[in-house]
This record gives structure tokens, sequence and C-alpha cells, in this order.
């Protein structure tokens, strides 16, 4: 039989209407950040619902950042701005429970992250090739010790605060909580490379080695030149864990 298909219909508890009208009020811009809701008596009225109902869509509404809520405030929840610690987590659950591929949160990482040294170029200080150049310092440092666990974790820890140089150094605070976000789903892959690799030390040494090159063509000013160091960088690391079609998407961003 022809014709559409329709989706079984899901249904919708209360709280959820409630939740739904006021996060459009706040994405419309009809609710700004430090306005206050009604109290939670004229929510009622004007949902037409229960208490229980109200004080549970206040719930959800600051799980999720948007307002700051005490149950019967006769002032009414208040309105929050913007935080990226709210994107960042709703960020990283998306990464780790959807069904998003390696392939996928690695072909992201090398957008992120060569966007993030095109702006760097353009907008670094010297205050911020100081960062990176002590972060590159202590991976130096880790690379000349005893290769235990632990200096496998400080490795790691350098790395993170070099990538987290340069994005403050781009000043765009999205670009910031993605790169963060990403790294932080990668980071275990990372690190077990490190520790099982039998040629440890040189994958260290040449980790220092890239991320030398990026500062010398930051300090220049030359963004094309970073971002290619920093794709290439990115594919080389992790093409080996993927499949082959997969590594295939990932170099057609190196071309």
């Amino acid at each position: 039989m022809g014709g559409p298909r329709f989706e079984p219909v899901r249904a919708v508890r209360a709280y959820e209407r409630v939740v739904e009208q006021i996060e459009e009020a706040v994405e419309s811009g009809a609710l700004t950040p430090g306005e206050r809701l009604p109290s939670e008596r004229e929510l009622m009225v004007q949902f037409s619902v229960g208490r229980s109902t109200v004080r549970e869509a206040l719930r959800v509404l600051q799980a999720r950042g948007l307002v700051r809520s005490r149950p019967g405030d006769p002032n009414g929840a208040e309105v929050l701005p913007f935080s990226p610690v709210v994107l960042k987590k709703s960020m990283t659950t998306l990464a780790r429970v959807s069904e998003l591929s390696l392939g996928e949160l690695v072909q992201f990482r090398m957008v992120l992250d060569a966007t993030a040294v095109l702006l760097a170029a353009r907008l670094r200080t010297e205050g911020h090739l100081a960062e990176m150049a002590a972060a590159v310092d202590d991976m130096k440092a880790a690379d000349t010790a005893a290769f235990g666990a632990a200096d496998v974790a400080g490795f790691g820890a350098a790395d993170t605060a070099f990538h987290d140089a340069v994005a403050r150094a781009g000043g765009n605070k999205l670009i910031q909580v993605c790169t963060d976000v990403v790294r932080a789903v990668m980071a275990g892959l990372v690190e077990d490379r490190l520790a099982r690799a039998p040629d440890r030390e040189a994958l260290m040494r040449r980790g220092v080695a890239h991320h030398e090159d990026v500062i010398a063509a930051l300090r220049a000013g030359d963004g094309p030149l970073a971002a290619r160091l920093t794709r290439q960088w990115t594919y080389d690391s992790y093409a080996g864990h993927l499949p082959a079609d997969e590594r295939a998407a990932l170099r057609a961003l190196l071309e």
C-alpha cells in the first residue's frame, strides 16, 4: 500500500511541554539572562498544571543550565547566561553515548584544530606563544624521564596544555569547548598508544618536534602552514586505528 509512513506517537508528559515553552522563550530572546520567571504559583496558573509538574520542569531547566531555581522562591527562577561548561557537558554526552565513530571524531578534530591554529596565527600574543613554549618544555621533560605510566600521563597533560593555549589564542569559546571535549574523549587512545608502543621515546620526540614546528608557523603568522601541519599530524596519529573507508574520508582533508 502506498502513501506516507508514520512514526509511533510518543507520549509527552506535562512537564516536558513546560520545559519546551520556557526553552523557546529563552532561545527567542523573550526571556533574557538575569530575568526571572514567574513564581511557581503563577506558573501553575499560566500552564494549568500542578505544583509537582512545575517543579519537575524547573529541575530539568536547571540541570540544562538555563535557570537557577530554589523551591518556593517567591521571586521565581533566574534565567542564566550562556555557559561553556553547560555546552561542554552536553557535547561530552553526545560524543560518548551517540553513534559517532572514531573516524568521525578524528575528522572533527582535524577540522577544529586546523581552524584553531588559523585563528591563533592571526591573533596570538607573545604571552600565548610563551604558554605554548612552556607546554612543549613540559613535553620534553616527560620525554627525557624514566617513561613510567606517570610520564605518559604527564606528556598527555602537557600536550593538552599546548592545545588549550592555541585555542585561547584564537579567542573563540565554542572552538575551545569543542576541541576540549573531543580531546578528552580521545585521550585514552593516545595514552594507550604511548604506553604500549615499543618506540615510545621516538613517538614522544616526534610529538615535540611537531609542536615546535606549529609554534614556528604561528610565530611567523603562517596560518595555512600551521593548519596543514596540524591536519597531517592528527591523521598520522589516528589513521592506523581506522578502517580503510574512514581513512579515505580523512585523507580528503589533507588535499
